[in-house]
């Protein structure tokens, strides 16, 4: 059998790999493994430091207590708890979402307009069913996160990135991009932004800048995709107020509990207009029937009878103490990098010096038992070699402080490679996809 794919008129089965590669639909040749879950079986090494994944540390949590509560439930509900349940979520937990989302000043919320999904990534790729078609157009921050650029990818969507700055999402480019795409006669679907704390750059929204954001989208016709997974995590104060509150018809906004409580939850939500939220419903029933019934009435658990935001307020000042040992070290380490100062959240995003390349440093890396994330897995278009995501949020301070020594004696080798042989080097133990592109991004 042939390895090349079929074409139109060729009666190839398949290849040699994949004996059904003929039958896929044209969607799933856009399926491509996330550059983060591949570094999986490499981290999960125990001489390996992982600066690489967005796991959150959940050590603080009360496990005992927490096992006493999922006993219970079992025995007490335990026939309710197993079953189906409805496919838009449990209403007893859609009226304590409202609640949480005060804490991002959402208010007079109605729990009718909540759709619980499998965390707040099933709530992304609903949203990309139900409005993108091949070739439509997506905005997204430059750089986004990975998850949703691959969820979009696997839609055909083009996405289009727009700039990001210490401050957030750039108001100015924003209108500039939504008004040139316009010019061009392309259907913008909608704005894609993560304003706390953002996934990968660890920026946040400014307040000042809200409302412009929300009015220039309501304004040109943009619906906006808020993901909020971080907001609650900010280190000295609660989440500015959300774009769905400037926007209330303007927004989907998406909500998460992977990062305030647990991740293997799976639990998140959808808090969208009701026309939007009906669609929502429809699409889920469609493709997993229910969200689990015992998660949800686990989790409703918790926000009744502990004290859920005591905790975040806990989760808080470990990632603080996380995120100090984390600059303090790349200020002692990597003095010729940049970086950004995250006020909350997991990450920072460092641009390297001049003629280094992340993605294929990254091997030289993982052989000196560091990870970290290479910043073209944030972009659409194949920028962000210059730069690289690292996360603070698992290791401890101390493993932070040696995991940034040891990539910093790669980056000083590579450099050192640089100034001998010239930017776009080939290493012996490695490759290289071509020079470095420089990023529109804050750093």
């Amino acid at each position: 059998m042939s390895d090349t794919p079929r074409r139109p008129g060729d009666n190839t089965q398949g290849n040699r790999l994949d004996p059904w590669f003929d039958a896929y639909a044209e969607r799933a040749h856009n399926l491509r493994a996330s550059e983060i879950r591949a570094l999986f079986s490499v981290v999960s090494r125990p001489e390996v430091v992982s600066l690489a994944g967005g796991m959150p540390n959940l050590k603080d949590l009360p496990l005992p207590r927490l096992a006493d509560t999922a006993h219970k439930l079992i025995l007490d509900h335990g026939a309710q708890a197993l079953q189906y349940g409805s496919g838009q979520g449990w209403e007893i937990l859609r009226d304590q979402l409202v609640d949480v989302m005060t804490y991002d000043g959402i208010t007079g919320a109605d729990p009718d307009d909540i759709v619980v999904t499998t965390g707040s990534q099933q709530a992304l790729d609903l949203m990309a069913e139900l409005f993108i078609d091949a070739g439509d157009v997506v905005l997204a921050e430059s750089p986004s996160y990975v998850g949703a650029l691959g969820c979009f990818r696997a839609r055909q969507a083009d996405v289009v990135h727009v700039d990001l700055d210490e401050d957030g999402l750039v108001p100015e480019s924003l209108e500039h991009t939504i008004r040139g795409l316009k010019a061009q006669g392309r259907a913008v679907k909608f704005l894609y932004t993560i304003p706390n704390f953002q996934n990968p750059a660890g920026v946040t929204l400014s307040e000042e800048r809200r409302p412009i954001i929300a009015d220039i989208c309501l304004r040109e016709h943009v619906l906006i995709l808020e993901d909020n997974p971080y907001g609650l995590l900010g280190f000295d104060s609660d989440p500015l107020p959300a774009l769905k509150s400037y926007s209330p018809e303007g927004v989907v906004y998406l909500g998460s509990v992977s990062k305030m409580f647990a991740p293997g939850m799976r639990i998140g939500w959808a808090f969208a207009p009701h026309a939007i939220r009906d669609k929502l419903i429809l699409a889920s029933e469609a493709a997993i029937l229910s969200p689990t019934m015992f998660g949800q009435m686990f989790l409703s658990q918790y926000l009744a009878d502990y004290d859920w935001y005591g905790q975040v307020k806990s989760f808080r000042s470990m990632y603080h103490e996380r995120c100090e040992a984390m600059l303090g070290a790349l200020a002692e380490y990597m003095p010729d990098c940049s970086w950004t100062t995250p006020s909350g959240g997991f990450y920072t995003w460092v641009r390297l010096p001049d003629g280094l390349d992340a993605k294929s440093m990254l091997p030289r890396a993982v052989k000196a038992q560091v990870a970290y994330v290479s910043g073209t897995a944030f972009y659409y278009d194949g920028r962000g070699a210059d730069h690289m995501r690292l996360s603070f949020c698992f290791p401890s301070p101390e493993e932070i402080r040696e995991g940034v020594r040891r990539l910093a004696s790669v980056v000083n080798a590579e450099k050192d490679l640089v100034e001998m042989f010239g930017a776009g080097f080939v290493p012996l133990d490695g490759h290289h996809d071509g020079p470095a592109t420089p990023s529109s991004s804050a750093h």
